[in-house]
């Protein structure tokens, strides 16, 4: 008996262990010293690290304007963001499930964006917001491609919706795609002989059977859209004037640019705390709604 537990052992330490030791280092050890380094005045370079407790925190709060500034853009762009990715995610989905011609092709080409890389995709978009869409309005005059798009407050929030939209939604569809192949035909037979509308199929019998779907492309998009990083930082850069600056980008700047460490890590944990309670109830409450097949 002993023997057969040393072999259980040494098995899960050989296929385990490997992936277990690089999770911590990665993962697990840098959670923690930043942890530790919140509680610190580190600016990241020098030897000396104080403790100061909660002082950090207490300044987000109370004394950090662009710290909350930075928080509702983030907040009012995941909430635009994961429901309009959502909704063509599955409206796309929904068409190429259809038996048509082309819909190999159509799927591989609204997937692609994913692949592109975000800081080049950012990069990309910026070189067509400025010089695309200038070159479109003086050719048509149409004013909607004459407006500054990345210059103004209101523009450039929509300007990295849209390119954000069109980076995600093409995997999301890729997952709705998938659960709505695993719909009962006779199912929504069933409905259409019963005089159901398209509507009505929709929403009472497709939605409820992908619901799994939902709650994992729920949780993708929450989670994609709270840390947007690379697309906020080719795009705009948090501006004009910090107001499309997300919670990452404050982050970073706070962390790496303004050298405080400490205050850095100290938003990061603020952060990580409010998504992981945002997804959590996010999951909880989609999930039971899900139904048996």
């Amino acid at each position: 008996m002993v023997g057969k537990k040393a072999s259980q052992w040494i098995q899960q330490i050989i296929f385990v262990g490997p992936a277990t030791l690089f999770f911590a280092l990665i993962v697990i050890i840098p959670f923690i010293l930043g942890l530790y380094y919140s509680f610190t005045d580190w600016n990241g370079i020098s030897k000396t690290i104080n403790w100061v407790g909660f002082s950090n925190y207490t300044h987000i709060v109370t004394k950090d304007p662009d710290f909350r500034n930075a928080f509702w853009f983030t907040v009012r762009f995941t909430v635009v963001g994961i429901i309009i990715t959502n909704i063509i995610g599955f409206t796309l989905a929904y068409i190429l499930t259809k038996p048509l011609f082309t819909r190999n092709l159509m799927r591989t080409i609204f997937f692609m964006p994913n692949m592109i890389g975000g800081l080049l995709l950012g990069f990309i978009w910026q070189f067509i917001f400025i010089k695309g869409f200038a070159a479109v309005g003086e050719a048509t005059g149409l004013s909607l491609f004459n407006l500054p798009w990345l210059g103004d407050r209101a523009t450039s929030f929509w300007g990295i919706v849209i390119v954000f939209v069109w980076q995600t939604a093409g995997y999301l569809m890729v997952i709705y795609i998938s659960s709505l192949n695993n719909v009962p035909k006779d199912v929504l037979e069933s409905a259409e002989i019963d005089g159901a509308t398209r509507w009505q199929v929709v929403r009472h019998i497709i939605f409820p059977l992908i619901m799994p779907a939902i709650t994992i492309c729920l949780f993708l998009a929450i989670s994609w859209a709270f840390k947007m990083f690379d697309l906020n930082l080719a795009l705009t850069n948090g501006g004009p004037f910090k107001a499309t600056e997300s919670v990452a980008l404050d982050i970073y700047n706070e962390a790496f640019t303004n050298n405080r460490l400490g205050l850095g890590t100290a938003k990061a944990v603020i952060f990580f705390v409010i998504v992981a309670l945002i997804t959590s109830v996010q999951v909880r409450l989609t999930k039971s709604r899900e139904v048996e097949l």
